[in-house]
């Protein structure tokens, strides 16, 4: 299985294309940081009185959950959550992060991961359609393997490739953010909410859980590209609806999420699983355990999907 997984692998990477993504990828990060230090790296609070000014931003956020009408439920939930975290920093003497730091600078490129995600998605779409198209799926089907070997390795091969652009990604922003921005005062404590409380976090542990809950999004939408990519033979396809629904299916469910609870049963309300971790469930009511759950029913309809089209097809036409 392994030589199956290295010889895709190596196809992958003798793709000049496959170096131009990973390069966009590194110019994004680049560009991001260039900004944020020529436009956007100035302090947030005055550390000689933060004390009072976030004091002040509890009233207000208190004032404005009053003022809110019983429909905004997401919005209230999300003030509740900035108000108890500032609560904490008041109890607990822990000022907010002053200005950008290379800690802040990693999070912040958590944004990029839908980005890393489109090329994940590419080769995912292309990986078995583009088999079909240049005829050398019969090649492939002649040799004394299995086809669900076959196809298993092309799957892991997507998901090795979206964990290595993952990796590029958090080390480039790890070596820009603390090369522009330096650690910051050394109060490396990410202030987590959960189930109406706030706890500390370490921040290492706390960017590289961010970064692997963030890319369940990305990895559910490539699995479903490669199951349009093995059953309909189409990479053009697989592309085009793989990207609409990563750019504007969590937009989407969140409008239907606002209106109607039966939304926690559409995939992209299931995920996001920081919103346990870190934040409010979409649909209240919604635990960890349901939202995973869902994530395994969506994931084993898409594989039985593909292995089973995939298996039984006759590619003799």
């Amino acid at each position: 299985m392994h030589k199956l997984i290295m010889n895709e692998w190596i196809k992958i990477f003798k793709r000049p294309g496959t170096f131009v993504m990973i390069g966009l990828l590194i110019l994004s990060v680049l560009a991001t940081g260039v900004l944020t230090k020529m436009y956007g790296n100035h302090p947030k609070t005055d550390h000689t009185q933060w004390e009072q000014q976030v004091s002040q931003e509890i009233k207000q956020d208190q004032k404005q959950i009053s003022e809110l009408p019983p429909t905004a439920v997401n919005v209230k939930k999300n003030l509740e959550r900035k108000a108890a975290v500032n609560q904490y920093r008041l109890d607990h003497k822990i000022p907010p992060v002053n200005g950008t730091t290379g800690w802040t600078f990693i999070n912040d490129s958590s944004g990029l991961i839908s980005f890393a995600g489109l090329f994940t998605i590419i080769i995912a779409a292309g990986i078995v359609a583009s088999e079909f198209g240049w005829g050398t799926v019969k090649l492939l089907l002649i040799r004394p393997i299995k086809r669900y070997k076959i196809l298993f390795s092309k799957y892991m091969t997507v998901i090795l490739f979206d964990l290595f652009m993952l990796a590029v990604l958090f080390v480039s922003a790890a070596v820009l953010g603390f090369a522009l921005f330096g650690t910051g005062d050394g109060n490396n404590v990410h202030l987590a909410y959960s189930n109406g409380t706030v706890v500390e976090q370490n921040m290492l542990l706390y960017l590289i859980k961010t970064y692997l809950l963030t890319s369940i999004d990305v990895i559910m939408i490539t699995t479903m590209a490669f199951m349009i990519s093995a059953v309909f033979r189409n990479s053009s396809l697989a592309v085009g609806l793989s990207i609409f629904l990563l750019l504007m299916g969590g937009t989407v469910t969140s409008l239907i999420a606002s209106r109607y609870d039966w939304a926690k049963y559409i995939l992209f309300a299931n995920t996001d699983l920081t919103q346990y971790f870190d934040g409010v469930p979409l649909v209240e009511g919604m635990t960890a355990g349901f939202s995973i759950v869902m994530l395994l029913i969506y994931f084993f309809v898409f594989q039985l999907l593909a292995f089973g089209i995939f298996t039984k097809r006759d590619v003799a036409a």
